[in-house]
């Protein structure tokens, strides 16, 4: 089996310590649409915060409502700066003793400098547990075969929907179901099953598992096509959680007050956001690079948003999320390459 790392293709990427794919990109791909295959990403960073008031002291400083989280439940939340613009995404996976938080590669130093900054008094003993903690992801439609009896995601179709008094469902916006596994936590998510694993276990585990391998390309086509959006891609410095469709998965709209509330209250009562996600299509392009990320997406030679995540899909071809403004629906170009907005 051939292996090829990130770093071995891009030395500058923030994936580097993963592979991009084994041989070949595109059979991974299918593998991940049609049946199951393994991902490697334990290049995420993964913070641990035990301690008995975790649930309401993460409820307080985040979007999600965590309040009622309990044992064999996940999520997802976002932290917001005081004008509302995102600035850290996590995954949400809680054990009964302690609440475990995944996030991008790099990311972990910077929400976990935020949550000791906001600790005071209270009850938790957040760290960074990369080192302990490696995070393996079964995808696709035989995930459930591999991990039975995890119940289906939920993610509301109308985010901040009104529940009746005392049915504030636990996990709020979005609902994974989590469960202690031989292998580790597993937390059922859309694209399949994350696994919590022990970083000094992950080689047996993928033995045990034994699932065919897929690499981080063949994760990153399916996740633009289902127009997920990952932060450091698909946002900026201004990004707020509106633009980027984080909404549904990791914001609540009813829970009380936390910081950059009052930005996402306004957009979402008031008016639409000035950006939004987009799937672009490159049709009939030349090469078969894709654009980097950051790469403007113009209009009649004016910039009108930036390239997120470029991937060449199995079935799709060419295509990218982008995060665009809105009025920008046509005549869309990318460096030389006429592109195709797709409106689904």
């Amino acid at each position: 089996m051939t292996v090829v790392m990130v770093e071995d293709l891009d030395p500058e990427s923030a994936d580097a310590g993963v592979p991009a794919h084994y041989g070949d990109p595109m059979r991974e791909q299918r593998t991940l649409a049609t049946a199951v295959g393994l991902v490697d990403r334990s290049n995420r960073d993964v913070i641990a915060v035990p301690g008995e008031e975790r649930a309401s002291w993460l409820h307080t400083l985040t979007t999600q409502h965590l309040s009622y989280l309990s044992p064999g439940q996940g999520t997802e939340l976002l932290v917001l700066s005081p004008n509302g613009h995102v600035e850290q995404h996590a995954m949400v996976t809680e054990d009964g003793t302690t609440t475990w938080l995944d996030t991008e590669p790099g990311a972990g130093k910077g929400l976990l400098k935020y949550l000791e900054m906001m600790r005071f008094f209270t009850r938790v003993e957040p760290r960074d547990a990369t080192a302990e903690i490696a995070v393996l992801s079964l995808v696709g439609p035989g995930a459930a075969d591999v991990i039975p009896g995890l119940a289906e995601p939920e993610i509301n179709a109308v985010p901040g929907a009104k529940f009746a008094a005392g049915d504030v469902p636990p996990g709020a916006t979005s609902r994974y179901a989590v469960r202690e596994t031989e292998f580790g936590l597993a937390r059922r998510v859309p694209l399949g099953i994350d696994l919590l694993v022990p970083r000094a276990q992950k080689t047996t585990v993928i033995e045990k598992l034994g699932v065919p391998m897929a690499g981080l390309w063949a994760y990153e086509a399916l996740r633009v096509e289902r127009h997920t959006p990952r932060l450091g891609w698909e946002t900026d410095h201004r990004t707020i959680p509106a633009e980027a469709e984080f909404l549904a998965a990791a914001v609540h709209l009813d829970k009380g007050c936390y910081r950059g509330q009052e930005t996402v209250a306004r957009v979402h009562h008031l008016g639409r956001p000035p950006r939004r996600l987009a799937l672009l299509h490159f049709d009939g392009i030349a090469t078969d690079q894709p654009p980097a990320k950051g790469t403007p997406v113009t209009r009649e030679g004016r910039e009108v948003g930036f390239i997120g995540t470029a991937v060449r899909h199995h079935e799709l071809g060419l295509i990218a999320l982008a995060v665009l403004k809105r009025t920008a629906t046509d005549q869309l170009m990318v460096g030389e390459s006429v592109v195709a907005l797709d409106e689904h």
